[in-house]
């Protein structure tokens, strides 16, 4: 580890993420620049948002969907005076990038993908805010909204479902801003990941993928329902009309110390019930916890699916 997590011990990530704050790298995060005069017009038509409406400043989350209503990214899409920055996962970065290239025609849009040449560092945990201020930052205080801070763009946008921001500047500053963390200890990936499931917060790429419907997701907030027409548009609203899915994503606490593999199937006496799609162990509750594709009828708070199994 480099910088502020100098001398930290191996658990002080995930304990920092949970009790005060700790900094997560994201540089391998894809960030893609749409520039101009139609960026908003191609987003609003290509995304599950009201890009039109969006002013600088503004950000959302927002899916790409197929015609079928699949879901086939996510993204943070920040608002700026001459852009637009759309922030994905690593495993799907080149995919947006090329699934926005596709549509654009006569369009008046640019991309340009900036991930090589910029950092991302994010500050999660229930101290993050107080890190940030300390150094001086102002911060925003609506989700997803921007503010400047010099070379930086702070974004307050979490990847663990904990409270957090977003760091973007150009790479050269990414060893100073590190420096500047002090005492922040890092966490790694793993740990990163076990507090996301313990906060039952999906990730593109391991809980929502192109498997699957927005509202099977539960990620309503990425969608805005009187937007007008949009790719995949239909299906939302055909589902949402007859109010009728037959799974949906739920966060379990499972009685082992043992995380069962994705993929696994739980029954509830002979009825098929769930399928696992992640799972960790939690230090913190002792016990294992997962994220899984839960039938309708198990999916309330506090159904016990199977022995020792439980919908959180």
């Amino acid at each position: 580890m480099k910088g502020g997590s100098a001398g930290m011990g191996v658990d002080d990530g995930y304990k920092a993420l949970r009790e005060s704050a700790a900094w997560i790298d994201l540089a391998a995060r894809g960030r893609i620049r749409a520039a101009g005069e139609d960026r908003a017009r191609l987003l609003h038509a290509m995304t599950t948002q009201h890009v039109e409406q969006m002013r600088p400043g503004d950000g959302c989350y927002a899916f790409f969907l197929n015609a079928q209503g699949r879901i086939l990214a996510d993204v943070n899409l920040f608002c700026f005076e001459d852009h637009f920055l759309l922030d994905t996962e690593p495993e799907i970065r080149r995919k947006v990038f090329e699934h926005l290239d596709r549509y654009i025609i006569a369009d008046d849009v640019t991309l340009a993908d900036t991930t090589e040449v910029t950092a991302e560092i994010a500050i999660e945990g229930p101290g993050a805010a107080a890190v940030l201020e300390a150094l001086g930052a102002e911060l925003p205080d609506v989700p997803y909204s921007t503010k400047a801070w010099g070379e930086r763009v702070i974004a307050r946008v979490n990847s663990t479902g904990s409270q957090g921001f977003a760091v973007i500047f150009p790479l050269e500053g990414k060893e100073d801003f590190i420096r500047l963390l002090g005492q922040v200890p890092e966490a790694t990936p793993e740990q990163v990941r076990t507090v996301r499931i313990e906060h039952g917060r999906p990730r593109y790429g391991e809980e929502i993928t192109e498997r699957y419907l927005v509202q099977e997701t539960g990620q309503l907030n990425a969608v805005h329902f009187n937007k007008g027409c949009y790719l995949g548009q239909e299906i939302v609203e055909r589902v949402r009309a007859q109010a009728k899915i037959h799974r949906v994503l739920r966060r379990l606490e499972i009685d082992s110390d043992q995380p069962p593999a994705v993929g696994t199937k739980l029954k509830s006496g002979e009825a098929d019930a769930a399928e696992i799609v992640s799972s960790a162990y939690s230090p913190s509750l002792g016990k294992t916890v997962a994220m899984a594709y839960v039938r309708v009828a198990f999916a309330d708070p506090g159904t016990q699916i199977a022995p020792g199994v439980h919908v959180v």
